[in-house]
C-alpha cells in the first residue's frame, strides 16, 4: 500500500545553528517542499542582514532537496523603511511574549506598545505568528492569551494572525470567531496529554511549550485535524536539543519530530480513516490562507516500516526506537 502527497509544508520548525543547523536541516528538507524557519536564535533574526545570513546557511545545509525557506524576523518595533526592505525576503513576524520560551527574553513585554508595527503589517500583507502564553498557571497559560488573540483580531482586521501550535479545545473554538485569525497544530499535541509527560516516570523527550495538556484537548486538536479544518495548519514545532539539554535538570522544552512526521501523520489519519484531509492538513490549507505557491515535490509513503532511531547524533527523535508502519520512499520533483 502507499499514499501519496503533493509539497508537503511544515509551518513552524527549528533548526537551530551551527552543527546542529547541519545535521537538522536535511530531515526537514528532505521530505517538505517548504517550512517556516523560527527566529528565536541567540542573537534573535531580527534584522535583515541576520535573516539573509540564516538562509544562506540553511540552504547551505539541505544539498540537494528541493526545499523553500520561508524566512521569519523576530517581533520587534520596526520602522516602515525597515519592512521595505525585508518585506521580498520574509514570509511573516513571529512574536513571543517575553520569556515564553526558549531565546525569548528579547519579545514582548506590551502588545499595546507594539501597535505600531503590527499597523505596519497589516498595511503590508505581512502576516503575524504568535507564541499565545502568559506567565499565569502552566496549564492555563494559552487560555489566558486568547483574549490577547481577539483584541489583536480585532484592532486589526485585515492582519492575517496565526495562533501557533495551539494545544486546548478554547483556542480550537475561538479559531471561527475571527476571520483573520489561524492556527498551526503539532504533530505531538494531536497525539499526547500531559500524562504521558509526566503521568509515570517524567520523560523530558515529551516536554515542549506549550506544554501538552488535557485529554479533552487533545481529542479536539485531533478531531479539528483529522477533518481538515479550512483555517488549521500542520506546524510541527520540531525542536531539537542535544541530550545534555534534555536529561538534566532544567530541560529544555521541545520534541524533535522532523524525521518521524509524515509517517506518523499518514498512520495517525490512516487509523481514524481520514488519509482523504491529510493533503489540505499539510500543504493545502496553507497554501490557500497565505496565498503561497510551494516548489513541485511528491512524496511516496510505503508500509514497508521504519526504524526509528535511537539518537541522530546527540539528538533523540520522538518515537526513539520504535516501528512506525508508514515510511517515506520516495521524493520527486
Amino acid at each position: 500500500m502507499e499514499f501519496t502527497l503533493e509539497s508537503p509544508l511544515d509551518m513552524h520548525v527549528h533548526v537551530r545553528e551551527g552543527a546542529m543547523l547541519e545535521r537538522v536541516t536535511p530531515l526537514t528538507a528532505d521530505h517538505f517542499a517548504g517550512a517556516i524557519i523560527m527566529p528565536n536564535l541567540v542573537p534573535p533574526v531580527d534584522n535583515l542582514e541576520r535573516l539573509l545570513w540564516y538562509r544562506d546557511q540553511i540552504n547551505a545545509a539541505k544539498g540537494d532537496a528541493t526545499f523553500d525557506p520561508l524566512m521569519m524576523l523576530f517581533f520587534r518595533n520596526y520602522s516602515r523603511e525597515e519592512l521595505e526592505a525585508a518585506r521580498e525576503h520574509i514570509f511573516g513576524i513571529k512574536l513571543y511574549p517575553a520569556g515564553a520560551t526558549t531565546n525569548s527574553e528579547a519579545g514582548v513585554k506590551e502588545l499595546s506598545a507594539a501597535e505600531d508595527t503590527f499597523a505596519l503589517m497589516e498595511e503590508m500583507g505581512i502576516p503575524l505568528m504568535v507564541h499565545g502564553e502568559t506567565h499565569g498557571f502552566v496549564m492555563d497559560r494559552e487560555k489566558e492569551f486568547l483574549t490577547s488573540y481577539a483584541y489583536l483580531a480585532e484592532k486589526f482586521p485585515k492582519l492575517r494572525i496565526t495562533m501557533e501550535h495551539i494545544t486546548t479545545k478554547d483556542a480550537v473554538d475561538l479559531l471561527d470567531q475571527f476571520e483573520n485569525l489561524h492556527a498551526t497544530v503539532t504533530l505531538h499535541h494531536l497525539i499526547i496529554t500531559l500524562n504521558d509527560v509526566a503521568g509515570g516516570l517524567l520523560n523530558p523527550h515529551l516536554f515542549c511549550k506549550p506544554i501538552a495538556k488535557r485529554p479533552e484537548d487533545q481529542e479536539a486538536l485531533l478531531a479539528t485535524a483529522l477533518k481538515a479544518h479550512p483555517k488549521l495548519m500542520f506546524g510541527s514545532d520540531s525542536a531539537p536539543h542535544p541530550v545534555s539539554k534534555k536529561e538534566c535538570c532544567g530541560c529544555a522544552a521541545g520534541l524533535f519530530t522532523a524525521p518521524v512526521c509524515l509517517p506518523t501523520l499518514v498512520e495517525l489519519f490512516e487509523k481514524h480513516d481520514a488519509l482523504d484531509n491529510l493533503q489540505n492538513f499539510v500543504s493545502g490549507n496553507a497554501q490557500r490562507i497565505h496565498g503561497y505557491t510551494p516548489p513541485k515535490t511528491t512524496v511516496t509513503l510505503e508500509k514497508t516500516g521504519m526504524e526509528v532511531p535511537a539518537r541522530y547524533g546527540d539528538v533523540v527523535p520522538y518515537r526513539a526506537g520504535e516501528t512506525i508502519p508508514w515510511a517515506v520512499t520516495n521524493v520527486q520533483n
